[in-house]
């Protein structure tokens, strides 16, 4: 499946607020530039939030019923965008919370878009293939309306993949009316090539997390030959990462995902552990490695830690473990504000996934883009620009904190919802 593989979550006894994180983010990055109170209240909360149930029959003529949100944050610069999650887990306030960091994504990436995000509460490994496709398929077919090439565009995210986003095309092409049919091909983006995909757009989240890495290294004259990382989640994002920056002379030496943790000091390789995730579904039984806990894991010496699973794996107690130089966040809100307390009081460097792992939705905008064209770029035309575009974000990401004397991660914010205020200061409210 695409994106971040699920993790063991954090024990608790109280349910973490990830929406009331972004909030805290969104309130400190307010003040920092004096964002007007007005703005502020409409982007407190989502635009319209969708929650729906349909039925779906499984392989064993059994009719079960499925819950499924999408939650549309903000469309003040262009059409909502974001991914589609399949996790048991899902909830309202998550949705709501991962649309809203979609918004601020796309205003630091100066993509044309806001922020969406949406998901359906079930296990994607406890099902057939055949399940899968009717489950997305009645999930779309119920949005109906509410999606569009020009309104709203979903794409894979934790638990779905390009597979998944091209039954989602189909279904929406043979159920909603088009003047131009080829036009609903930009209905969902992340989808296989041959159905008009782009090139590039698997590893995309990965490239940029790759691409801030480098720029922090080049920043902090860090060699990257024969560093070291260890790597929490190993999907599309965490894979994708490793197979890249072993490119660069770095070795992943632990492995962790919802099935438990491994370690080989002398380096994974990366390939064949990502074909091993792709047929097994989880780290699992790799005779690569040594199986160790959770604590071990957080513990471990290295230079690089790329969190790429679940929000909220990163508490109090794992900050204290850690023992790394940098942080680049593959996954959404990897970080609590009590952890990121500790690793800022440590002198760890960290990189926000607001930042790091933008690199998906802005390949996504160049799928988009080369759907209206009716183009096909090549990968090399898709690599330069993401390139250039992650690079840019970082630069202004890391002149706005020096500027303001801010954390990235709300520096990343601040530099977002000064676009935000532009537009709303020009368009004004209507009526």
């Amino acid at each position: 499946m695409n994106e971040p593989t699920p993790s063991q979550s954090i024990d608790s006894t109280d349910k973490y607020d990830f929406f009331g994180t972004i909030q805290g983010y969104l309130d400190a990055a307010s003040k920092a530039i004096d964002l007007e109170p007005y703005i502020r209240t409409i982007l407190s909360q989502p635009k319209n939030e969708i929650m729906v149930h349909f039925p779906v029959k499984m392989d064993d003529g059994t009719v079960r019923l499925f819950k499924g949100y999408r939650v549309q944050h903000s469309n003040i610069i262009g059409p909502f965008k974001g991914g589609v999650r399949y996790h048991q887990d899902v909830t309202l306030d998550d949705c709501k919370a991962l649309a809203a960091m979609m918004t601020w994504k796309c205003a630091l990436m100066r993509l044309p878009y806001g922020g969406g995000k949406g998901g359906v509460k079930f296990d994607p490994r406890g099902v057939s293939r055949a399940e899968l496709q009717r489950i997305t398929r009645r999930f779309f077919f119920s949005l109906g309306s509410n999606i569009g090439p020009d309104f709203d565009i979903p794409a894979p995210d934790m638990g779905t993949n390009a597979q998944c986003m091209a039954w989602a095309m189909d279904t929406y092409a043979n159920t909603v009316g088009h003047f131009n049919k080829q036009a609903v091909k930009g209905v969902v983006t992340g989808k296989p090539i041959a159905s008009g995909g782009t090139l590039g757009r698997e590893k995309a989240t990965g490239q940029g997390v790759v691409h801030c890495i480098t720029e922090w290294a080049r920043e902090s004259a860090f060699d990257l030959e024969g560093a070291t990382m260890i790597v929490q989640g190993f999907g599309n994002v965490g894979s994708n990462t490793a197979l890249l920056l072993s490119k660069l002379g770095v070795s992943t030496i632990a492995v962790g995902d919802h099935s438990g943790y491994l370690a080989n000091p002398e380096g994974f390789n990366a390939h064949k552990l990502a074909d091993w995730v792709a047929e097994h579904r989880s780290i699992a039984g790799y005779p690569g490695g040594k199986t160790i806990s959770r604590d071990e894991f957080f513990s471990m010496k290295a230079d690089l830690f790329v969190p790429a699973a679940l929000e909220n794996q990163i508490g109090e107690h794992e900050a204290r473990l850690l023992n790394v130089k940098l942080i680049a966040e593959g996954a959404n809100g990897p970080t609590s504000p009590a952890g990121e307390r500790v690793i800022e009081e440590r002198g760890i460097a960290l990189l926000p996934d607001v930042l790091a792992n933008s690199g998906g939705v802005t390949v996504s905008y160049y799928e988009w883009v080369q759907n209206k064209r009716s183009e096909s770029w090549t990968i090399e035309e898709v690599d330069e620009k993401l390139e250039i575009a992650m690079k840019r974000a970082y630069a202004e990401v890391t002149a706005m904190a020096r500027a303001r004397k801010l954390p990235l991660r709300i520096a990343a914010y601040a530099v977002a919802l000064n676009r935000i205020q532009s537009v709303y200061r020009e368009r004004d409210l209507f009526p």
